[in-house]
């Protein structure tokens, strides 16, 4: 699976708002976002280290009780384990990628 053409994926609305494209690597998990403005990823822990990376719009993200905004050029890494929750400014896009994998994580 070298190339995986992203718009060939199946849109899947995980949380109102936020609707995702997920794939996977041998080691990683792979999530496309389109998020809409107030959207929110209630507050949470795993065992991956997750990137958020901003594409467009703005996503505030606490983590471990300490708020920032995300948005293009800057992206926000949240520790593996370290409690974490989203929520969208704007209309936007992001990719998020935990690694290692999430098995059963998005639809691949």
């Amino acid at each position: 699976m070298p190339f995986v053409d992203i718009g060939s994926l199946d849109v899947i609305e995980r949380l109102p708002g936020w609707h995702g494209r997920y794939f996977h690597s041998d080691s990683m998990t792979f999530a496309h976002y389109d998020f809409t403005r107030g959207a929110s990823i209630h507050e949470h822990f795993h065992p991956q280290e997750e990137v958020y990376e901003v594409i467009e719009g703005e996503l505030e993200l606490t983590i471990d009780g300490v708020a920032q905004v995300a948005r293009a050029g800057l992206v926000a890494i949240v520790p593996g384990n370290a409690r974490h929750s989203v929520k969208a400014l704007t209309d936007g896009r992001a990719i998020i990628v935990d690694s290692p994998r999430r098995p059963g994580f998005g639809n691949a």
